[in-house]
């Protein structure tokens, strides 16, 4: 079996810059509440109209595909890991291999949320490792702006999230003990409701405390009600409280996880990349794990939460800061709604 390597990587972030003071134009909140919670000092907004989840993963993918030396007629899979698709349906993976002109090749969408991109490299992993694949586009891309609550009702919520592209193109490799070691993927979906964006969605609402007042008829008319635009029902929720705790818990048991399976210890490792949901997550798990400053990557500050993008994101941009070697230990973690989690040892 081969080993799969990470050969080419981009990003790609809008050029709409919304710093936290900026947000108070809509929102009661400040720049140290956002900070002292989060870590955030800005993120960037797509256009509102125009730029999309698919065209942000165009472009990170034709910096990934050029520094892979290939072209898109090269890739023989794509993995896309969003929560914000252009469509309900089709996936974006469809709409990334039409804009980009590649062959009939497959495409596969992955909806983990937070954890996706690191689901989609494991994907990517097996598919090389069996050697069914020899060039596999693995994207994290999101456009969360468009269906985010700008007041001080969602703002909760709001303030966390940014917009953005990453991409990397997945190689088989022989070189020894090179590429993915290893990836672990879980989740414990007992708590799937307390980080959620409820509709629309088949379950109508069952699996709620309170059911929304759905129309009187015989079939249909489930999908969405003026009355959810009006009461903020149709948003995204989230209780920080209660992902918070569970994210401080899997997000070091996942690294070590990784790390024991490898015969290795928190000290072997060179550049820790955590999926970038809150520095104050990242500084805790720091600290857990006894890692200096110098060995943990975060860029929340200045992008906000890209979910599914926030881990190539911060990957290429570690990487193009040469903060990244050859040879060097690189740990990829996340975990997010679902909940799901996962973690990725990878020997640069």
């Amino acid at each position: 079996m081969f080993q799969s390597k990470i050969a080419g990587i981009g990003f790609y972030v809008p050029k709409n810059i919304y710093t936290n003071h900026d947000l108070t134009r809509f929102m009661d909140t400040s720049d140290e509440w956002i900070q002292e919670r989060t870590g955030i000092k800005e993120r960037r907004y797509a256009d509102r109209i125009g730029e999309t989840t698919t065209t942000m993963a165009v472009e990170a993918s034709k910096i990934a595909l050029q520094r892979a030396g290939i072209t898109a007629q090269d890739v023989d899979f794509i993995v896309f890991a969003t929560l914000s698709p252009d469509y309900y349906f089709p996936g974006s993976a469809v709409l990334l291999q039409r804009e980009m002109g590649m062959g009939e090749v497959g495409a596969l969408d992955i909806r983990n949320q937070c954890s996706g991109f690191i689901y989609a490299l494991s994907i990517a992993d097996q598919y090389i490792k069996t050697g069914m694949y020899k060039n596999v586009l693995v994207v994290g891309s999101e456009k969360h702006s468009f269906a985010l609550d700008f007041s001080t009702r969602g703002r909760a919520v709001s303030v966390i999230f940014g917009d953005g592209a990453g991409a990397v193109v997945m190689q088989p490799t022989q070189e020894a003990h090179k590429g993915v070691l290893s990836t672990h993927l879980h989740s414990d979906g007992s708590e799937a409701e307390k980080l959620a964006m409820y509709y629309p969605g088949s379950s109508s609402g069952i699996w709620l405390d309170t059911m929304p007042e759905w129309p009187e008829q015989e079939l249909g008319g489930l999908l969405m009600t003026p009355k959810m635009l009006e009461d903020g029902t149709a948003f995204p929720y989230m209780d920080g409280q209660a992902v918070f705790k569970k994210a401080v818990a899997k997000f070091p048991e996942v690294i070590h996880e990784a790390l024991q399976k490898n015969n290795l210890s928190p000290a072997d490792i060179d550049l820790l990349i955590p999926h970038q949901a809150n520095l104050r997550i990242s500084q805790y798990v720091q600290k857990l794990l006894g890692l200096p400053d110098e060995k943990v990557f975060n860029n929340i500050q200045k992008y906000g939460n890209t979910t599914a993008a926030s881990i190539p994101i911060a990957l290429c941009e570690a990487w193009e800061a040469g903060l990244i070697k050859e040879g060097d230990l690189i740990c990829l973690a996340a975990f997010g709604a679902g909940f799901t989690w996962g973690s990725a040892l990878i020997r640069w």
